[in-house]
């Protein structure tokens, strides 16, 4: 594994230091005719766009066939970018491998779990283990790096495009090598991989390494630590292809920092974002809002989460959209000042630039009826104008550029291991979704008018008064002492059902359930009781119960009973309990309450912890605060959640962009509806 990077951002020309968001968008100029290059250069001058990102899909146009290249249109347009003051995040266009490639070497294309090619007319088509791709690949990375080493438009490399976003994974004879050399070098013999993955169940059993296969289609559920290690071989898969691009980069032009574009949002799961942080110069996200009651939450949670992947540094919002994309089941565009919310709730966790798919919307392929900067009504549009007025709003609130994320109090545990082991088949359901139940506990923080911070497993908790784990399904016995030590050095704790029920190797932990929290909790659980889908129970706080419930016994004396169910199976025994531990405590939710059934008990923990709101009351569950700042002075943006005006009685201090007032009784500042005010404050006030 490669050594850590050190965060490096984008460069500047002539050493320029001047803080400021970078601001922009993937460009295509390909797509369209010359003349049209012109018009481009001076509407994103009007609309204060300062960097584009270009090339993420031109190998066609760039490596015609095996043995020609044409970058003359490339070369023009990067001297047309750098002339109109635009720096040039400059992909290394190996998303998506030319016809000419495929048609020669098919053996690069991936395959399916029951053996299907997937085949090209999309993109993202081939397999990340090909020995093949990875040469053709790195020969056009190591070309376009030598061309544009000293290109004074060049601010940044960016490797491929949401790697993994379609082929993370692979079953094709070429993984299956990989994955035995991963397995080789995870378990150095035969004996350690039979006795993690168990196979002395259903005669599985290996005495050669060369039997071991992924878990393709199988008769019935394929091994369930065969499933997971194939889940981190294909997350480390696409590392080690991230990192071969970076080295290439990094040989030649050792001063340019480079970047990939995450996809923490949603669903996405395959890739263990936590881990690839440390092989990027800086991290990049890309984020669409998702339809749903807590759209504005999930985008909320995956920008906080981007945050603290990155370590609370600046990172790159590399793409999301200006209205309505062209992917979903229906489609629909953004209300009026929703374009800039949603950007300026990435800014506020930590995005020091705000970037879109794409600058110039397309008249032809898959994506024509996804928004742009530039719709295809054209410049005279409310599109274009809310960008540039975003444009403008950046340029005002550059003095918090580069300020880090504030700590919260609170943090919420997230973990990529649990997310995919929890989920896995042969389960006591199949209805439970990792993800929305920690959306579901940071939703009913937001209600609450709490910050807290989400940081995935291997963060530093000290720090925090209140961790709340949900679903911590895969708990390692070294985890689950420095659990223990944080309870018992002051921390409160909070886990949920489902937590603590095996190892590393997905092997039960014996002797009831949680399994090595059981002294911490106080509690033990023989057998697990979940709901069918049109089943509930109800708790004597007025809460109700959905999807699972747990037989709780206490085990120690002093566990505090907060809710006992009051109907179904456990109707009698707790459903919620708090255990002291010298000056901390730990806390078990055995049931999916939603937000809000958690809003009145996460409450009542944070009353326990000593966190409470740095909100006005009546505008807590109605305004999300973030925090950025370094030193003495930090940087308050108020994000208006709602469609109706918000005042913040008392709120004061130095505003850079949105309404004004003095904060006080006769004067309080209103949030205009979906508004955002940013405020610079003495730290700590």
């Amino acid at each position: 594994m490669s050594r850590a990077r050190s965060h490096r951002w984008l460069r500047r020309p002539n050493g320029d230091t001047t803080p400021r968001f970078a601001y922009g968008a993937d460009y295509n100029p390909d797509q369209w005719p010359r003349e049209v290059w012109h018009e481009d250069i001076r509407l994103m001058r009007e609309a204060g766009v300062n960097v584009v990102s270009l090339a993420i899909f031109s190998w066609a146009r760039i490596q015609p066939t095996e043995d020609t290249w044409d970058f003359g249109w490339l070369d023009e347009i990067m001297d047309l970018l750098h002339e109109g003051g635009i720096g040039v995040d400059l992909a290394t266009a190996t998303a998506s491998p030319p016809p000419w490639l495929t048609t020669a070497h098919p053996e690069i294309l991936p395959v399916t779990a029951s053996g299907e090619t997937v085949w090209p007319g999309a993109r993202q088509h081939w397999r990340p283990t090909s020995p093949v791709f990875r040469e053709h690949a790195l020969r056009l990375v190591t070309t376009m790096a030598e061309r544009y080493a000293g290109h004074p438009a060049l601010v940044a490399w960016h490797i491929s495009n949401e790697l993994g976003c379609h082929n993370i994974y692979d079953y094709s004879d070429d993984a299956a090598r990989a994955f035995r050399d991963w397995l080789r070098a995870r378990y150095g013999d035969l004996d350690a991989l039979n006795s993690a993955w168990g196979t002395a169940f259903w005669s599985q059993r290996y005495s050669d390494f060369e039997q071991v296969l992924p878990p393709r289609l199988a008769a019935s559920h394929p091994n369930p630590t065969q499933q997971l290690d194939f889940k981190r071989f294909s997350s480390d898969a696409l590392k080690q292809y991230l990192v071969a691009e970076r080295e290439v980069l990094t040989r030649i032009t050792p001063d340019v920092p480079v970047t990939t574009n995450f996809m923490v949002m949603g669903e996405t799961k395959g890739m263990n974002y936590a881990d690839w942080a440390a092989e990027v110069d800086f991290v990049s996200n890309d984020h669409y809002v998702l339809p749903g009651p807590q759209s504005l939450d999930e985008l909320s949670f995956s920008a906080n989460l981007t945050g603290n992947i990155a370590g609370g540094r600046p990172w790159f919002l590399m793409e999301h959209s200006t209205s309505a994309v062209n992917w979903q089941p229906i489609n629909r565009a953004k209300l009026r000042g929703e374009l800039a919310r949603d950007s300026l709730l990435h800014v506020a966790h930590g995005a020091d630039a705000v970037c879109f798919f794409q600058w110039r919307q397309s008249a032809a392929g898959a994506e024509k009826y996804h928004s742009a900067m530039v719709p295809h009504a054209g410049a005279d549009s409310a599109v274009f104008r809310a960008v540039s007025a975003l444009g403008a709003t950046l340029r005002d609130l550059a003095p918090a550029a580069g300020a880090p994320r504030r700590p919260a109090r609170a943090a919420l545990l997230f973990d990529w291991e649990s997310w995919w082991a929890s989920e896995q088949d042969s389960h006591p359901t199949s209805r439970l979704r990792y993800r929305q139940e920690a959306l579901d506990w940071y939703s009913a923080f937001l209600a609450l008018g709490v910050r807290a911070d989400i940081v995935p497993r291997g963060a530093a908790l000290e720090g925090y008064d209140l961790v709340v784990a949900p679903v911590l399904h895969v708990l390692p016995a070294e985890l689950a002492k420095e659990l223990t030590a944080y309870v018992e050095g002051g921390g409160h704790l909070v886990t949920t059902y489902f937590s603590g029920i095996v190892d590393e190797n997905d092997h039960a932990w014996l002797g009831g359930y949680p399994g090595p929290l059981r002294d911490l909790l106080g509690i033990r659980i023989e057998e697990f009781a979940p709901l069918l889908d049109d089943e509930t129970v109800t708790l004597d706080n007025g809460a109700t119960g959905t999807l699972w419930t747990d037989e709780i016994t206490l085990t120690a004396p002093d566990v505090e009973v907060l809710a006992t169910y009051t109907s179904g199976a456990q109707a009698g025994r707790p459903a919620i309990t708090r255990r002291p531990a010298g000056p901390g405590s730990a806390a078990y939710v055995s049931t999916r309450l939603g937000a809000q059934g958690l809003t009145p008990v996460l409450a009542r923990l944070l009353a326990a912890a000593g966190i409470g709101s740095e909100l006005p009351e009546e505008a807590r569950g109605h305004v999300e605060l973030a925090v950025r700042g370094d030193g003495d002075t930090e940087f308050w943006f108020l994000v208006n959640r709602t469609d109706e005006p918000v005042r913040l009685p008392g709120v004061t201090g130095d505003v850079l962009s949105g309404p004004t007032g003095g904060g006080t009784a006769d004067d309080p500042l209103v949030l205009h509806p979906r508004g955002v005010t940013v405020l610079r404050r003495p730290a700590g006030r």
